[in-house]
Parts: C-alpha cells; sequence; structure tokens
C-alpha cells in the first residue's frame, strides 16, 4: 500500500517505498566520535536514546535496486537535506515541512548507493528554522518512495471547481516532465470519478512538442479547459464527498506510459462583506492549533496517531485545525478530506522580529515554502484558507512589505482561496489591509487580566474604524491558557487545569457572543514540546496549553470546550 497517501496514487507508475524501514545512519559531530547504528525511515533522531539531544549534521544510507530513470520523493526531511546517489549530488533542499524530488537518469540496472546529509543545526543559513516555542526535530521525518519514470512523467495535478449557474464546472492542469534528449510529443487524459473528461469534441487534446534543456528536464503544462460535472456532491464537513481525479500520459505511439491519481473534492470558498462563506453557507470556525508534536514519536506522527488526534478533536466539537506553524504532513490532510475537518494552512514562520525577517535568506526560503505547500496541497478541498508568518513584524514598513509580496504570491498561485496572518501586533498592525481575511492570537486572562469582552471589543473597534481591515471576517487564531497536566488545585491559580477551564470558559463565551466574529482556534489541541532555550518561562520545557496533554490525556479544559463548541453548529 502507498503509504505517502492514504490512498493509491498509481496504477501505471512503479513504485517502491523506501520507508517504514531501517536505514544506516550516523551522525556527523564537529568534534568527537558520532554514534553510527540504524535509523527508523520516517523518525525524529530525539526519539532514540543514542541521539536524543543531537542536534547537528548526520547521514542516512540506504542501498536500492533500480535502473533508467528514477525519482526519489521526500516528503520532509529537517531542516537541510542533500541528496547523494552513487555519490554524485542529485538535489539539495532546505525546510523539513514541504516535500521535494530528485530525479536521477540513466542508471544502469543493479544496485545504488543513496545518501541522505541531513542537517537540523540552528545558524544564519536558515531564517526559518530559528530556536523556538516548538521543538526542530532532525531526520527523515516524512515518508519516502522511489519510482521508475520512462521518458516523460506527471509531476502534478490542479483541480479547480466553480459553481455557476446552480450547476458545478471543473478545470484541471497537469505538469508533465520530460527526461528525453529529444522532442517529447504526447498527450494527457484526465478522468474524475473514472468518467473520461471530454471536451465539446470528445476529442483527447494532444500537447505540444517540448525540447528539453540542456540538463536534459523540462516541464510543461496540459489543461481540460472548463468543463461541466453532472450529479456533483458538495464537499462540506458534514458530507465530505470526494472524487479520484486522474491523469494518464501517452506518448505519440499512443501507449500509456504514466499515470497520476488525486483525490478531490467540489467546494466553493468565498468571503462576502464580514463571512467566510462555504459553498454559500456562512462558516463558524470551532478550531484547535496543532503542533506535529508526540513524546514518543517527535514530528513523525503515524497514521494512526494523526487520526486519533482528529477523532479527539471531533469528539470535542471542533471542525478546524490550523497547522501551526508549518504546512502539515499530506496524510493528515488527507485525514481532513475525509473527516471533512476544514484547514487553516499556513507556511512556516513564528514570532519572527523584523531583525530576523532582514536575513538574507528569508524571502527566498518564505517563497520556496509557499510555492511547495500550494503546488503539492492545492487540490485538498479540506483547506479553506491559506496563513502566512505567525505573528512577525507586521507592524513595521519593511515587515509589511514581506507581508505584501507573500500575500500577492499565493494569490498568483491560487486565486480561489482566502487568505490571513495570525497578529499579535495589539492596535499597531500594518498589514490588514492586505489579506482577506483579520486574524488575530490573544491571551487575556493568561499574559494579562484584562476581562475578555473589554480586551476583544476593543481590538475589534479598532480594527474596523482604523486599521485598514474594516468590513472583513475577523478571527480569533489564538485564545487560552496553560495548565499542567494533574495540577489541582481549589485555589484555581495559573497552571492549574481548574484555572484553564475557567479561563476558557469566559474566553470562549466572548469571542463567540463578539458580532462580526467567524470563530476561534483555542491554543492548543496537545501540549507540545519546545526548543530547550525556552524553558524560563515553559514548565517542563513544554507549551502546556493544550486542552489534552502531550499523551492524549483530557485535562479539566476538554469538558468546558467540548459544552461550548457542541453547542454550536457549523454555520452562523
Amino acid at each position: 500500500m502507498n503509504m505517502l497517501r492514504t490512498f493509491e496514487t498509481h496504477q501505471i507508475r512503479k513504485t517502491m517505498e523506501l520507508s517504514s524501514c531501517l536505514w544506516d545512519f550516523q551522525t556527523l559531530p564537529e568534534e568527537g566520535e558520532g554514534f553510527q547504528g540504524k535509523m527508523m525511515v520516517p523518525g525524529c533522531w530525539e526519539t532514540c536514546p543514542d541521539t536524543r539531544k543531537y542536534r547537528g549534521k548526520a547521514r542516512y544510507e540506504k542501498t536500492v535496486v533500480c535502473g533508467g530513470s528514477v525519482r526519489f520523493e521526500f516528503k520532509g526531511v529537517s531542516h537541510t537535506a542533500q541528496i547523494y546517489l552513487d555519490g554524485k549530488e542529485l538535489a539539495c533542499h532546505y525546510n523539513a515541512y514541504t516535500p521535494f524530488d530528485a530525479v536521477a537518469r540513466g542508471l544502469p540496472w543493479g544496485e545504488h548507493r543513496l545518501e541522505v546529509y541531513v542537517d537540523n543545526s540552528f545558524g544564519p543559513q536558515s531564517a526559518l528554522h530559528v530556536p523556538n516555542d516548538y521543538q526542530t526535530y532532525g531526520g527523515i521525518t516524512r515518508p519516502v518512495v522511489m519510482e521508475e519514470l520512462g521518458e516523460a512523467y506527471l509531476s502534478r495535478l490542479f483541480f479547480t471547481p466553480v459553481y455557476r449557474e446552480g450547476g458545478w464546472y471543473f478545470s484541471v492542469k497537469a505538469k508533465v516532465g520530460s527526461l528525453t534528449e529529444e522532442d517529447f510529443a504526447g498527450r494527457v487524459e484526465f478522468y474524475l470519478d473514472r468518467k473520461p473528461c471530454r471536451a465539446g469534441s470528445g476529442e483527447a487534446r494532444p500537447l505540444a512538442s517540448v525540447r528539453t534543456d540542456a540538463a536534459g528536464k523540462a516541464v510543461f503544462e496540459a489543461a481540460s479547459g472548463e468543463l461541466p460535472f453532472d450529479g456533483a456532491q458538495a464537499w462540506s464537513p458534514e458530507e465530505p464527498v470526494l472524487y479520484f481525479l486522474t491523469a494518464v500520459l501517452f506518448n505519440e505511439n499512443g501507449e500509456a506510459i504514466d499515470d497520476l491519481t488525486d483525490r478531490v473534492g467540489f467546494r466553493e470558498v468565498r468571503t462576502e462583506g464580514k463571512n467566510i462563506l462555504l459553498n454559500g453557507k456562512r462558516l463558524r470556525i470551532k478550531g484547535f492549533c496543532r503542533h506535529e508534536d508526540h513524546p514518543q514519536f517527535g514530528c513523525s506522527l503515524p497514521l494512526e496517531a494523526m487520526q486519533q488526534d482528529l477523532l479527539l478533536i471531533r469528539e470535542m466539537g471542533g471542525n478546524s485545525v490550523r497547522t501551526s506553524h508549518y504546512p502539515n504532513d499530506e496524510r493528515f490532510l488527507d485525514l481532513c478530506d475525509e473527516l471533512g475537518i476544514l484547514v487553516w494552512e499556513e507556511n512556516h514562520a513564528r514570532g519572527l522580529s523584523e531583525e530576523n525577517m532582514r536575513n538574507p535568506h528569508f524571502e527566498r526560503q518564505c517563497e520556496d515554502c509557499i510555492r511547495e505547500m500550494l503546488e503539492n496541497h492545492y487540490n485538498h478541498p479540506s483547506i479553506y484558507i491559506w496563513g502566512i508568518l505567525n505573528e512577525c513584524a507586521s507592524h513595521t514598513e519593511y515587515g509589511r512589505e514581506c507581508y505584501r509580496k507573500q500575500l500577492e504570491l499565493i494569490r498568483q498561485l491560487d486565486p480561489f482561496r482566502p487568505r490571513s496572518f495570525a497578529s499579535c501586533q495589539f492596535k499597531t498592525d500594518l498589514c490588514l489591509d492586505l489579506p482577506e481575511v483579520v486574524s488575530y492570537n490573544i491571551y487575556p486572562l493568561w499574559y494579562h487580566d484584562t476581562p475578555v469582552e473589554e480586551y476583544l471589543s476593543d481590538l475589534y473597534e479598532w480594527v474596523q474604524k482604523e486599521s485598514g481591515g474594516g468590513d472583513k471576517p475577523f478571527l480569533i487564531t489564538e485564545v487560552g491558557a496553560g495548565a499542567v497536566y494533574g495540577y489541582r488545585t481549589p485555589d484555581r491559580v495559573k497552571w492549574s487545569e481548574e484555572y484553564q477551564a475557567e479561563a476558557l470558559e469566559k474566553q470562549l463565551n466572548a469571542i463567540f457572543a463578539q458580532e462580526g466574529c467567524s470563530g476561534v482556534y483555542i491554543w492548543q489541541f496537545c501540549d507540545c514540546r519546545v526548543c530547550d532555550s525556552w524553558f524560563s518561562n515553559r514548565p517542563r520545557t513544554m507549551n502546556n496549553k493544550g486542552i489534552v496533554d502531550e499523551y492524549r490525556r483530557p485535562k479539566l479544559a476538554w469538558e468546558t470546550v467540548k459544552r461550548i463548541f457542541t453547542g454550536l453548529g457549523n454555520v452562523r
């Protein structure tokens, strides 16, 4: 079974999983002897006793049997990866949270040595991976696959649904990579719900010839044009209806040489005044922020643990997850598609100052993350909004320019979904005119003792009248209070479970009573590990604001959140 996704993505292309198995592993410290042994892929080396505290460089190695043209796809390597095959570098990639590939051509059939050099150290070369309020792990943290390719292959599918005049329409675009030194001429046929997608004439549309570049690789596109789909059922949290979309690539001799399957849904997301509309209905967000973090697995949660998290969220009455603060494992998004959980997905950045954002690598690393996030996750119907730059310098002129560029890039790549960012700049933000949705992180009753209603109404009034973000949907994207699991006291002091439950009761009631507010994301679903340097204000070196602890054991606030969330519907 293909465990890169929750469904099979190929019938023609030959694939082999290189994950769910042990690789040869060796740390490469700058000083002293390293550790050498076996390491599970996917996995985080911090979950292994011998490398629990290691931060630096390491090498993974595996012997693979293959020949011809081969593609290796890595769903996530933290932070930086260099891929070598038989000692020759194939690819280099930065960022733990987005997929990338490495292609080799003209290999003789037989055994080949695949090496992955990984570096999870901090330093000036890394603008996004910095010591932070969450743990940055090391390793090949998401699945890996090896694929055999022919003269050309399908690299991406983009499905865009459109609702118009009472019916559903769609368009499909495919990206095709060519690996031949010669011109490649062929065609792509699309199938939705196993039915061929045809234009009015019923004829398949051929692709133009393409000449490869000097490196022998090119990418070109094939598009379906806009087509109707009679009888389409819309995707929604109540009825998450999904369809399989398949593209088949034919060469000029009419031979099917490659295929690619993705899963899609028909749904429309748009904003209208102060409302976020899903299929024309006003959304009420009852959400949780969630880190990919578990004491047994680090950020490499197995599929079963991902599903358990979503079932717990749904049991509490939640209908949405915010992937704080980075793109998530695509299998998690697949589960959200299947279970009807709405997703706010954001690029990788948290709490960066203007000085951090002036890092010479910042803009390129952010742009790469955005492109890889959107290109790989575009088709997920559960993703209803794209976010950027959580709690960064949106209150400065330099920061505003960074926000503008990144939001414009998202609009170029996806003109259909709303955009937002979670701000913590109280009444000083300069960027609220840029996105479609205004979002704020607030912590009354935790970091300050201002009554929630007073604080929220003051902020909302400023947003409407003075920020440039008035007459837009408004979300609270973080709110909460810390509690150390098991700390109970009738004094109801901070860090007790009693205080957390009491604070959340007041916070949530005020938020849902606020006119013009489309909902909330509680910070956070589960307690998570933070970088060691955050120990001074994070008991247990954990962010303890979870409604469940790191082992998913409910705190007292569980019942409070469940009572409030289940008493509200998904629409306003």
